[in-house]
Parts: C-alpha cells; structure tokens; sequence
C-alpha cells in the first residue's frame, strides 16, 4: 500500500470514499492495494499526511488487531531520516487507520516502470538511504518483511521507506491462511518464502533485491508465476550478469541464502560510501532528469479550511478530531528530519541469548515545553501508584502501563514496551528507556517528587548504571503521558554487573496530557 496511484497521482474521491478519517478531512485518493487505501489529508497546521484505511476484513480479525496495534506502536518510535513518520492511528475502530506523513515523489517501482534502469550514481545513495531506514526500522523492534519498489518513495532529499510493520500484523490471520498473499514473492528472502522466522537479514535480502530491480529493471530471480519465483529464490542463483561492477559483489552478498552470512545494514551503508560515486549527492541532485522532473507532479496543494464539523467522530474509528499529541509528534518529526540532514544518530541492532537486543542512542525527545518555553506542568498532582521492592534482573524491564508493573524479558517483540530497562550486555551496564521516552538520574541535593520529576530538563535516554547505588532516584517520561520516580533499593551479591536491582516505584499515570 503505497502512497502514490498508479493512474494518477491525486484522484477525486468516489462515492464509497469516507470525507473523514479519525478527524482528518480527506482530500483526495493516492492509492490502494491489498491491505486497504491510501488517502491524502493535512493536519490542522497544512503538514501533508496520508491516510491509510485498513480494510474492513482485516479489522475483523481479532489476530490482526492484536499484531496492528503492536506494531503501530513500535513504528511510531520510528524517526528517521529516510523513512515516513506515523504521526497517529486508531487500532481499535471498526477500519483501524493510520497516518504518515506524505512523501512528496514517485515510487521506485514507478521510477524505473517509466524511465527504465536508474544510473549507479542515484543506486548508490538509494541504496544507503534504504539501508539507514532499515536501521532505524530494526532498532525499533521491526522487521519490514515487505520491502518492494513500491514501498520505497523517491523524494528530492533521497529515499524514503514506508509501511515497515504492517505485512507482520496481517501475516498470521485467518485471511492469509485462505489464500491472501502478504508481500511480494519477487522480493522475499528463501526464509520467508519457506516460512520460517524473519529477521534485519531477511529486510537485507529484500535490499539486495532491490538495488538489482534498480540497476536493470527486473527482478534477480526472474518473473512468472509466483511458486517459480519462490523456487528460484530458495533452490537457484539469482541473474546478476547485468549488474556493473561496483555494486555486482555487495549486491551477491546481500542475497546469500543464509541469514547469517549476509551483511549488516551498517555494512551495506559503508559499502556504498566506500564506492565510485559512493558521496553523497548535493541536495535535488540525485535523481536523473526525467525522475526529478516528476517531483513538482507530486507537490500537494494548500490544505483547505476544515469547517468545524470535520472535526467530528464521523470517519473509521469514530474518534475525536486530531490529538494535541499529533502536532506535538508532526513537529517533532519535522525537526528530526532537519537534525538528521546533518547528523546522523548511531543505531545499533546487538544480538543476545535473548533473540535480540534494540539499543538505542541517547538522545530521546525533549521533553514539551510550555508557552513560556519552560517544562510543561500537569494541572494538579494525580493520585499515585506505589509498588515496592520489584526484582528487575538484566536485560529485563518495566512497562508503566501496567498494574502491577512487572518485569519482562526484553526482546524484539517487547521493543515498544520499555519505559524502564536495566541492560546488562553493555560495558558498563545501563539503565535504559525506549524510544520516545527519556529519564534522568536524580542528584542527592534533589527531593524525589512529582514536582521534581515534572519539572526536570535534564532528560536523556540511558544511564551508565555504574554510578547507581542503593537510594538512586530515576525521574521516568513516557510517550504515553506516564510519569514515574523508580529509586533503587538494592543490587545482587553477584560480581559487577549485578544480575539484577531491587527498586521501588511511583507512577503517576496519564500526568502529563
């Protein structure tokens, strides 16, 4: 489900066609697909969304609503340079719903469908882009498992990835089981065409795919029905004789048949760098003619003026209009994107015992800032919830959500649970929270409160735990609007790194709007 149309770029809503989604007032119709449609909308500030409706058969599902609302939930804490920030969803409405920013560009699938072959010098940063946008991806706890031409939008700045998660919700329900095919057979890794688990290096293989679809216009393991496809990509060799030579070897790497022995995204983005024509292009410049030239055709129009009425509960989901929480995200995602042209935060995908371990970088959000540019203060102190003495051993963590929190295991399908994390596969070992959410270590002189906790700007996303002793205080913020003070009560005998920390906690839940 991508977010242009394949017979034209805006086109007029029918008669079956919601006016509103969730509050957004549609515009016009960019696609549809197997999953559902895509439409364009605006948040209330002008900022170009798409809308994707998941179809009503889907939402039926028990098993798709419980996977959708999972992995929403873990796309929202992705943002990245070269991927489509989810700035809002419903999971829970009669057609769940949600909403990315729109990506002004053709796909890749439409690119090459119309102008043949791309040159090296526009693979080579294609190739880097969609290779950070997978790092940022897998850090947040997702496998794409989809990723296809058509699912990679060409923007003026570079590459953009969009849809990572959704083919893992839809996967496992009972419509696949009657003969709904999830993802495209040309550009499935030999694990997934097999059946078995998927994983970052089965998204590497699709990535290799990809760039050979780039670089000839057809896919490495041929076309035709798609039980011959899946043959080839699990029994033959892919055709790459028509492939140049700087990108001939790490696109044959990339499509290894074992998971194992394929390279890292890190490793795909040092290739490329390393290469002929491997620097980054200027800005607007790594496009050939005929594509840029496509760019403007995508360019939306102003956004109207809603009445007032399209904000109400009269779309899918039958929710409110907009959250404040959604302009809060979309200029969030706006000024990451700008940070991002010049900095690029360092992701990390650590394989453990535990079936993989997502560490981040520090740095999280900021925390909202009043009008006066000082922290935002929650009208009144709620009612707290206090629970003592929880045993958090490594590599386990706290979800505040919960009552009672309890420890869990973290592991890729926990990703987007972590609000409070001791990580013991680090040297030192780390007190952690996931993305989207920040904390901050307490010094003696301050008074472990809600006050303090609400009031705190020192925020960041990890602590060395090496510094964390018996009477630790640890302000947590959490996307959802938690606010939680955990003070530490007591370590393991063991050797340095304790196997696990006794702490108490006080959560104040939905405190901060």
């Amino acid at each position: 489900m991508n977010g242009t149309s394949p017979t034209g770029i805006f086109e007029p809503l029918g008669p079956d066609d919601p006016r509103t989604v969730g509050g957004y007032r549609l515009a016009a119709r960019l696609g549809a697909g197997g999953m559902g449609r895509v439409y364009l909308s605006h948040t209330p500030g002008g900022r170009a969304l798409a809308v994707k409706v998941i179809r009503e058969e889907f939402g039926a599902d028990p098993e798709f609503r419980r996977r959708f609302r999972r992995e929403v939930q873990a796309a929202q804490r992705v943002q990245g340079l070269y991927t489509a920030p989810v700035l809002d969803s419903d999971t829970e409405g009669t057609r769940p719903w949600l909403a990315t920013a729109y990506i002004p560009g053709p796909s890749l699938a439409e690119a090459v469908g119309r102008h043949g072959p791309l040159p090296v010098p526009t693979v080579l940063p294609l190739l880097a882009g969609i290779a950070e946008a997978l790092q940022v991806i897998h850090d947040a706890g997702l496998v794409h498992r989809d990723l296809k031409p058509s699912n990679v939008l060409l923007a003026a700045d570079g590459p953009r990835v969009i849809d990572f998660g959704i083919a893992h919700a839809i996967d496992a329900t009972s419509l696949t089981s009657s003969g709904l095919v999830v993802g495209t057979p040309s550009f499935m890794a030999p694990e997934q065409a097999a059946g078995g688990r998927t994983r970052p290096a089965t998204d590497v293989f699709a990535l290799g795919q990809l760039a050979a679809y780039a670089l000839t216009g057809a896919p490495a393991f041929g076309e035709g029905t798609s039980h011959a496809v899946l043959y080839r990509i699990v029994h033959e060799h892919p055709d790459l004789s028509g492939l140049p030579e700087p990108l001939r070897n790490l696109i044959a790497h990339c499509l290894t048949k074992d998971p194992d022995a394929r390279p890292t995204v890190t490793a795909v983005m040092a290739a490329c760098r390393a290469a002929p024509h491997g620097a980054p292009p200027a800005p607007g410049r790594w496009l050939p003619a005929p594509v840029a030239a496509e760019l403007t055709a995508h360019a939306t129009p102003p956004a109207p003026v809603p009445p007032a009425a399209t904000r109400g509960t009269d779309g899918p989901g039958g929710r409110g209009g907009p959250r404040r929480g959604v302009l809060v995200a979309a200029a969030a995602a706006a000024a990451g994107a700008l940070l991002a042209a010049g900095v690029t935060a360092a992701v990390l995908w650590d394989s453990g015992a535990d079936g993989g371990d997502l560490t981040e970088d520090a740095g999280g959000e900021a925390p909202e800032r009043s009008p006066d540019g000082g922290p935002a203060q929650p009208e009144g102190q709620p009612e707290p919830a206090e629970y003592t003495g929880i045993d958090l051993p490594g590599n386990h963590h706290l979800f505040f959500g919960d009552d009672p929190p309890a420890p869990t295991l973290s592991d890729a399908d926990t990703a987007a649970e972590i609000d409070f994390r001791y990580f013991t596969n680090s040297d030192p070992a780390q007190l952690r929270t996931g993305q989207g959410n920040s904390l901050v270590l307490l010094g003696e002189d301050q008074e472990g409160s809600f006050a303090t906790c609400a009031a705190e700007t020192r925020f960041t996303r990890q602590i060395d735990a090496g510094t964390v002793a018996s009477g630790t205080q640890v302000c947590v913020r959490t996307g959802a609007g938690h606010l939680a003070l955990v003070t530490v009560t007591g370590r393991s005998a063991a050797d340095e790194p304790s196997d696990y920390l006794t702490v108490d906690a006080t959560v104040w839940r939905d405190a901060l709007g």
